[in-house]
């Protein structure tokens, strides 16, 4: 075959994966797409748990992402690592974030998501050299809802959960607390995994703390149209998953604070517009981030607005969205 025919063969089938999948992100992009993120240690399974209970509706799916290692000498030979690669949760292997996911499923079963007894189907992708790569098995229920277990390769936990997302989109990821949360100079240089992934995700991000057995959602607003997008997403999510809304606004001064109430009254009648009740509305005077955590600490949630700066601007400018992140005792939803 000359040189221009094969040419012209690897461009049609370039044109044609591209076309493949942007179908794929374009179905995707209908449905609402949950990404938790679990790790080695238990506590990671709190992201699975709220996952469920954020997306209930047939239209909504979950991915639980595992990321583990490059290992370009796996022990694992050429058979075992077909069979990983035909279904990794029935092959045997005791790798590493096999055995999590596993009890991820069990999770979902407790939560009333039964995804193993779903048709199944699998899938392979060879990433960075490694012999296993990235595999993932997908629950597909009758209506259509999916449950995807991702056992992804990469180099490092974050630059994993962040190609993840490139291979989405998803609409919200999850991740549990973070061990260590560094201040915004220090994070330039030396920043943790949530705390890099909480940075540098397009999508909004949800942190999880334990317990899990409080409810309601703390909407916090400024005002600003960021904000109140953000209110009106956080709010279909919350009234989907069946829990009170209550809104907030705080003033750094005394005299800002009318400017407050008007913030809570407009978000009210956004949300009445769209047919969601609000439990609701709370006003303060104080440092917004103070406030916010105090105040909201005894809901499931509390909802803040990314304020869309990079890196060196939070460095210099500070972010009221990330202090809160940081500091609260309960979840706290960033929205992007």
């Amino acid at each position: 075959m000359s040189l221009f025919k094969k040419t012209v063969l690897s461009e049609r089938t370039e044109r044609a994966v591209q076309k493949t999948l942007a179908n794929v992100y374009a179905q995707r992009r209908k449905r609402f797409r949950v990404l938790a993120c679990i790790d080695e240690t238990d506590e990671s399974f709190c992201t699975v748990r709220m996952a469920a209970r954020l997306a209930k509706t047939d239209d909504c799916d979950i991915i639980v992402l595992y990321v583990r290692s490059i290992d370009q000498g796996l022990w694992s030979g050429g058979l075992q690592v077909r069979v990983a690669r035909q279904n990794m949760l029935d092959a045997g292997l005791q790798l590493p974030g096999i055995n999590r996911l596993r009890m991820a499923l069990d999770i979902l079963r407790e939560e009333g998501v039964p995804a193993e007894d779903w048709p199944r189907r699998t899938g392979h992708q060879d990433a960075w050299g490694d012999p296993l790569g990235d595999n993932k098995v997908e629950f597909i229920s009758g209506k259509g809802r999916s449950v995807v277990l991702k056992l992804k390769t990469a180099p490092d936990p974050a630059s994993g959960i962040l190609d993840q997302y490139e291979l989405g989109p998803y609409n919200l990821m999850i991740m549990g607390e973070p061990s260590r949360w560094r201040g915004e100079f220090h994070s330039l240089f030396d920043a943790g995994i949530v705390q890099q992934v909480t940075v540098h995700a397009p999508s909004s991000v949800l942190i999880v703390r334990e317990p899990l057995d409080k409810s309601g959602f703390f909407i916090c607003t400024d005002g600003t149209s960021r904000s109140m997008q953000a209110v009106r997403r956080a709010a279909v999510l919350a009234h989907t998953a069946g829990e009170a809304i209550t809104l907030f606004s705080a003033s750094a001064q005394e005299a800002g604070l009318p400017s407050a109430e008007e913030n809570v009254k407009n978000a009210r009648a956004l949300l009445k517009a769209m047919g969601i009740k609000v439990k609701d509305v709370i006003t303060a005077v104080g440092p917004a981030a103070q406030k916010i955590a105090e105040l909201g600490s005894d809901h499931s949630i509390i909802v803040v607005t990314d304020e869309g700066r990079s890196r060196l601007q939070r460095a210099i400018r500070g972010s009221t969205a990330v202090d809160v992140v940081r500091t609260a005792q309960t979840s706290v939803l960033d929205v992007r």
